[in-house]
This record gives C-alpha cells, sequence and structure tokens, in this order.
C-alpha cells in the first residue's frame, strides 16, 4: 500500500501487552472519573486546573528536540523541532485535543515532536482559546488567525500541513471547511488524529461499552454544552456535515473501539464523496487518540511510520499544486 492516498487500513499488529495493560488501567481510573466530574461547569473548572498544572511540569523530550516558546506561558503556544536537518522552509500547524477544555502544547509534546520528525519540518503547537470560558467560534478564529500568521511569515500554502487530535482534530477539520469557504489556500495535508467530528445531539450508541476511555454520555454532555444556541448541524460545529469539495488530501486515524470511531468512517466517506483522497487507519482496540501514548504504547510509535507514509505518498503525488489549484 506504499505510495497509496486513498485507502482504508486496519493495521494486524498483535496488540501488545502494554496497551491492554493500559486499556485495563483508564477504564478502571479515567472512564468513571470523566462520568462522575464532568457533569456541570464546576467540575469542567476543576479537571482543568488539575490538567494544567500538571501541563506545567516540564515533559521530557529527546536531546534532540528543542521546544522554542512564543509567548512565555507555560503551556502556551510553542515551536517544537526534532533535529538541525529540519526543512525550515516547511511547517506544520498542530491543534491540540482535550474536549475543548483540557490540555495545552506542553501535554502533547509526545505527539509534536514526533510529528517534527517524520515530517522533517517545525510544528508551530497552538496555544488556542478552550471553553467554558471561551467557545467553539473563539477557538476556530484562533486557528485561522495561526494559519494566516504562518502564511504572512513567507510559509507557502503548499508548505503546510495541519494537523490535530480528538477536539484538535475537530478543529483541523473546521479549519480546512472555513479556509475553503473564505476562499483562502489550502494546506498540502492534514492529519487528524480520532477527531470529535459530530457535535449533534445524535446519542452515541456505537462502543459505548467497549471504548476504554471515553464516557459516551459525557461526550454527548459535552457536545451539547460547547454547542448550546448554535446549529450543531452546522459544518463548522460539526464537521461530519461538511461538503469537502476542494480539500487536500486527508489521514484519519481512529481506534476500532472508539466511540467516535463511526463519526471518523462517515468523515472519510464524506470527503471521498467530494473527490478528496482520504487515508483511513482503524488501529484495533486503541484507545482514543492514542498516538499520545507513545512513550509508552508501541501501537502508538507505529503510527508515526504510517503518518510518514501518508505524508511522503502526499509529496509524492503532486497534491499540493492541485489543492491550490482548487482553492483558486
Amino acid at each position: 500500500m506504499a505510495g497509496e492516498l486513498d485507502v482504508d487500513i486496519r493495521p494486524a499488529y498483535p496488540i501488545s501487552w502494554r496497551a491492554s495493560v493500559l486499556n485495563g488501567l483508564m477504564r478502571g481510573t479515567a472512564k468513571p472519573l470523566s462520568a462522575l466530574l464532568i457533569r456541570h461547569d464546576m467540575g469542567i473548572s476543576c479537571v482543568s486546573r488539575v490538567v494544567s498544572l500538571g501541563g506545567r511540569l516540564p515533559l521530557p523530550v529527546p536531546r534532540h528536540v528543542a521546544i522554542d516558546k512564543t509567548d512565555g506561558k507555560p503551556c502556551g503556544s510553542e515551536w517544537v523541532r526534532a533535529g538541525d536537518d529540519l526543512d525550515e522552509s516547511k511547517v506544520l500547524l498542530y491543534f491540540h485535543g482535550g474536549a475543548y477544555f483540557l490540555c495545552s502544547p506542553a501535554t502533547h509534546r509526545p505527539i509534536t515532536w514526533r510529528l517534527s520528525e517524520v515530517a522533517r519540518r517545525p510544528v508551530f503547537a497552538l496555544d488556542y482559546r478552550q471553553g467554558p470560558i471561551h467557545s467553539l467560534k473563539e477557538s476556530l478564529a484562533d486557528a485561522m488567525e495561526a494559519y494566516q500568521g504562518l502564511l504572512d511569515r513567507g510559509f507557502a500554502p503548499k508548505d503546510v500541513i495541519i494537523a490535530g487530535d480528538s477536539a484538535g482534530g475537530h478543529l483541523t477539520l473546521a479549519t480546512l471547511l472555513a479556509l475553503r469557504d473564505r476562499g483562502m489556500p489550502m494546506p498540502s495535508a492534514a492529519v487528524c488524529l480520532s477527531p470529535w467530528a459530530d457535535l449533534s445531539d445524535v446519542r452515541r450508541r456505537v462502543n459505548r461499552w467497549a471504548d476504554p476511555m471515553l464516557s459516551a454520555g459525557r461526550v454527548d454532555w459535552l457536545a451539547r454544552r460547547w454547542t448550546a444556541g448554535l446549529d450543531c448541524e452546522d459544518p463548522l460545529v460539526s464537521p461530519v456535515y461538511g461538503d469537502y469539495t476542494g480539500l487536500p488530501p486527508m489521514m484519519i486515524v481512529t481506534g476500532s473501539t472508539e466511540v467516535l470511531r463511526d463519526e471518523d468512517r462517515r468523515v472519510a466517506l464524506q470527503a471521498r464523496r467530494a473527490g478528496v483522497k482520504v487515508t483511513y487507519e482503524e488501529w484495533r482496540r486503541m484507545p482514543h487518540a492514542f498516538a499520545i501514548l507513545a512513550d509508552i504504547v508501541p501501537e502508538a510509535r507505529m503510527v508515526f511510520r504510517h503518518i510518514e507514509r501518508f505524508l511522503e505518498a502526499v509529496a509524492a503525488s503532486g497534491a499540493p499544486e492541485e489543492s491550490d489549484s482548487a482553492a483558486a
């Protein structure tokens, strides 16, 4: 399958004992805790503060990785460079996950430094505004401003990749749709890791019990919370309803037991109907946004090889030029 862009992949790697143990631990801790705490704004604020404090602790990164803060804040936006031999004329814009109220660029370094390595370019990890204080509209405005800021710095659209996990995957999809709708030039490709694509009022039933990490009821509650007063079927709110005409090649990665799996499949199908080349990967029994576990779980490290293969296929296909002409 090397060199293919429009393909479904279900990796057949054996499940590692580390992944099995971690699934069990999350099922017994993270899932019930989220079901208990994520029920009102006070619980969201408390969880957010605890995670924010953890994010202030410096996460270990390899010696060849450089972290450069852009605003001086411990959890603010940052440039991540995995090595000195990167192509500085190219960039990857990354949106971290966290259900729109958790985490920061600092918490997602296990992903961003590896993306810098496989994409062979610096990564700009954005500290965008989040709930419960801020809205989805403000998060999208920050993402759009960050993309425009990269263009203003001299990066050509064809030399930009956008990526994100979970809520950051949602923000990636919404940003692409907003760029297209505003007639702006498109990036060369997008990578979505377990994107949260459906914030409508459809109750999640698939993998409700199988997901080791996410409580379907809490995901539904958060969707209602963030979409209050909005049209939840607006593609910028629920990208699963979007028209993907004119968008660049995308890679969508999900776990087979995730509660978000089916909406990720629907995005892939919707994009393909619009003529977009989509690499859809469904990893057996992997938890939500498992790439962040790369320091622990071998499957999470393997996924970066697959991302590298996808980006090489994009470069070989000449897709950036096609994307630019489609957006013109």
